[in-house]
Order: C-alpha cells, then structure tokens, then sequence
C-alpha cells in the first residue's frame, strides 16, 4: 500500500508536467512524496495539508489527492469518502482530477448508494475512449448487474476486456464476467491462445 501511494503520487506529477508544462513543483510536494515512500504518514499529511494552502493549482489538487489517499490507506473511509467527494464538486479542480475523485468517492460509497446514482454519476467515464473508462466502466457495470441489467452489464464489461488502454488485471476480471453472461469478449484469438501457452496454461480442446 505504501508503494502504491507514492507511484499513485509520482504518476500524478508525471500528468501534471511532463506535456511541457515548466511549472515548477513544489518543494513541498516532493517532501511529502518522500514521507509517503517512507511510511510515515502522519508527517506526510501535515505537509499535504499546507501545500493546499499555499502551492500553485496543479500541486494543489495533487495534494488533495493524496491526502485522501492517505486517509483512505488508514480506513479512515469516510473521511476519504469527504475529501474525494470535495474534490470532485470543485470547479476550480482540473476535469481529470476531478474526475478521478469522482470514481474514487463513488467506490467508496458503492455499498451505501443505490445503484441507479452510481450509473448516473459515471456512465459519463464510463466510455470506451476516456481517460478512466476501466476503472467507471467496472463500477457502472456492477450497478448494473446490482439492478438485474445484465443485457447492459455483459456488453460493457466485454468492451472493457477488449480495451488495450485497461490495465490487464482489470481487463481479465471484465473478461471473465462478460463470459459469464454469454458475451464474447476475446477480439484476436489466435492471440489469446498464445498468450495462454505462454502462461504454462494449456487451452481446453474443443468437444
């Protein structure tokens, strides 16, 4: 969990400045970077906690982020859910963060939120060719089957599976529902075969 909080940091800053932008980070953020590589926490939300009063928009919402992750890292669940949920409804928050808060909050809250909201928040991200369609499209395909849609679920999770810009854990358990109810999500076979024997995994031979 703690690597996983600071590559989530470090990809952050990696979207927030590597398309040219020469906005210099700061110092700040790189500290509690650090902090969070480290494990301690406590120290590092201090330093996220003055960093949104006084860092520039982008290091700002980074930030803000993070802090929730945190929060989110000790259990802290609802406060998580709070800071994700703020985040998400502020305008002056770029769209991909936003957006990001948005489906984090949503998580969260899944078991708690009907799931007619959850389809109504993020079947907007939930489109092939969005940034977060993967990780949107799961939860929306849940709702989904949560609201006795499998005709809606099964197609969904069958374009997750076959979406190369899914990351490949995600795109196996779509996979693996989308067979379930009856929806062939395998695009190159021969490929998928492959893949298989690669794997020491050996195809069933067809009856």
């Amino acid at each position: 969990m703690i690597g996983g909080l600071a590559l989530f940091g470090g990809w952050l800053l990696w979207t927030e400045f590597s398309d040219g932008n020469h906005e210099e980070v700061s110092e700040e953020l790189v500290k509690s970077l650090d902090q969070l590589n480290a494990g301690n926490f406590d120290t590092a939300a201090k330093q996220l906690e003055k960093l949104e009063k006084d860092g520039g928009d982008g290091a700002v919402a980074i930030a803000r982020l993070l802090r929730a992750s945190v929060a989110l890292r000790d259990n802290k669940t609802v406060e998580a859910a709070r800071l994700y949920g703020e985040i998400a409804n502020d305008s002056d928050v770029p769209e991909p963060y936003r957006n990001l808060a948005l489906i984090r909050q949503v998580s969260i809250n899944y078991a708690k939120m009907k799931p007619a909201d959850v389809v109504e928040k993020l079947k907007p991200l939930a489109t092939p060719g969005t940034p977060y369609f993967g990780s949107a499209g799961e939860l929306v395909g849940a709702a989904y089957l949560d609201m006795g849609k499998a005709d809606l679920a099964g197609p969904l999770f069958g374009k997750i599976a076959m979406d190369e810009d899914v990351p490949d854990s995600l795109r196996s358990r779509a996979r693996q529902l989308a067979g379930m109810m009856g929806v062939d999500a395998i695009e190159d076979v021969d490929k998928t075969l492959k893949d298989l024997r690669q794997e020491g995994e050996e195809p069933t031979a067809a009856q």
